[in-house]
């Protein structure tokens, strides 16, 4: 989830592979930095310390490994990562921290905070950084796709069987379980994440005005905009108009605007929506909930709202990136070829968002107008999870057996860490019981 961000920046350190203390650098051992050694930086000064030097405006170090360790890495990442983003960060920290030392605490954080100030999954956001710093340009490609990769192929397995079951009696018993334990996830997942991103009653007031808005029929786009502007302006400082000028939501009202009536389907077009989704979506993978409803369901008229939360469902019963529910939407509206292309239409941002952030990643994390902007675009981001949860919650939770289902399930996730994947697969097993009972 999109959260915390570390106070400082790194320090500017670089690391080569065997080299001895006596040359410049002190060494570590292979448990502590998978065997590399720390070499001071002439750039960045000396000191009594050598493998400390001066951190203003620099980028994190990029240690030099080999392209095998971070694909077989982020492999297992994409195959095991059930629970979310705030379950994948967690995995990775313990992957590449304490397990291979390949990084620090510090600079592990500082990567999450860059990652925290762009648009885009955050989670997936981590895993390309880490495979840049662990191993150039090659790896900053391949640690993004191989996490990515597993659960784009099990959603399109899903949207084979759900286009081809769906609509059967058993596939529909088990959606009917489904579907209100999706809802009780997410608000759950909303109800942490305000806990944190609703820092004051500013924020908090923000965020209703943002449902009040939504109802209203307001664009996604422009009060996810709209509301980090305001508080950028807020909490001004003399940089205000560079912050708010330089960030990508700006660039793209207008292909919000050229697709809101309803058209015919076009993989043009089917491409473009994600990629504005990608490009925009700040908050967490839920917020991508107000994006897909207002585009496919309310102004493209593509989707329905039951096909929306199904879609939804099948991006929890996957590990890896929630936004592969893309995938999903595009195999349901232009089959093989429109999955592709919306995957690669909704992570393709984050990418180029990472590629382009990382040489400015201190200097960005340093801007209080930045952080402004971020606070009011989170604030915006949970409203827009509040009012959608409570639309697609009308149409999962149609009795008493579904409204036993999501209270049921709300209890055990704020009581119990459990995994949402079991939660999801229970509720469909119970929704095939129930539906079972004559009468």
């Amino acid at each position: 989830m999109r959260g915390d961000r570390a106070p400082h920046p790194p320090r500017h350190t670089t690391f080569a592979r065997g080299l001895p203390a006596s040359r410049g650098g002190r060494s570590r051992s292979p448990r502590a930095h998978g065997g590399l050694t720390r070499v001071a930086d002439p750039a960045a000064g000396g000191g009594a310390d050598p493998g400390v030097g001066r951190t203003r405006a620099s980028p994190p170090s990029v240690f030099r490994g080999s392209l095998w360790e971070v694909a077989a890495l982020f492999l297992k990442l994409g195959v095991i990562a059930f629970g979310g983003p705030a379950a994948h960060v967690a995995m990775m920290r313990r992957e590449v921290v304490d397990r291979r030392g390949w990084i620090g605490d510090q600079e592990f954080l500082d990567l999450f905070g860059a990652a925290n100030l762009i648009p885009g999954p955050s989670s997936t956001e981590m895993a390309i950084f880490l495979g840049y710093v662990r191993a150039g340009w090659p790896a900053l490609i391949l640690a993004g796709t191989l996490f990515i990769l597993p659960a784009m192929l099990m959603v399109l397995a899903l949207a084979w069987a759900y286009v081809r079951f769906g609509s059967l009696p058993q596939g529909e018993s088990a959606l009917y379980g489904i579907k209100p334990v999706i809802i009780a996830i997410i608000a759950q997942a909303l109800w942490q994440l305000s806990k944190g991103a609703l820092k004051d009653w500013l924020l908090g007031l923000l965020a209703a005005a943002v449902i009040l808005l939504y109802a209203r029929g307001e664009s996604v786009l422009a009060l996810l905009v709209g509301a980090g502007a305001f508080m950028a302006i807020v909490r001004g400082t003399r940089q205000r108009a560079h912050v708010i000028a330089a960030m990508p939501p700006a660039a793209l009202p207008g292909l919000g605007s050229a697709i809101a009536a309803g058209v015919p389907f076009s993989m043009p077009v089917l491409f473009l929506t994600f990629l504005k989704i990608g490009a925009v979506a700040y908050g967490s993978g839920y917020v991508l909930l107000a994006f897909l409803r207002t585009d496919f369901v309310v102004h493209l008229h593509w989707l329905t709202d039951r096909q929306l939360i199904d879609a939804i469902a099948v991006g929890h019963l996957t590990p890896g990136p929630v936004f592969t529910t893309a995938t999903f939407v595009g195999y349901l509206t232009g089959g093989l070829r429109g999955a592709l292309l919306s995957t690669l239409g909704i992570f393709l941002p984050s990418f180029i968002f990472v590629a382009l952030i990382y040489p400015l990643l201190p200097r960005v994390r340093r801007s209080p107008t930045a952080r402004a902007f971020l606070d009011g675009a989170t604030a915006a981001a949970l409203g827009l999870m509040a009012a959608v949860t409570w639309q697609l919650g009308r149409a999962a939770v149609v009795d008493v057996a579904t409204a036993g289902m999501a209270v049921a399930t709300l209890g055990a996730l704020l009581r119990f860490r459990v995994n949402s994947a079991v939660l999801v697969i229970g509720g469909a097993l119970l929704g095939i019981v129930i539906k079972s009972i004559p009468g």
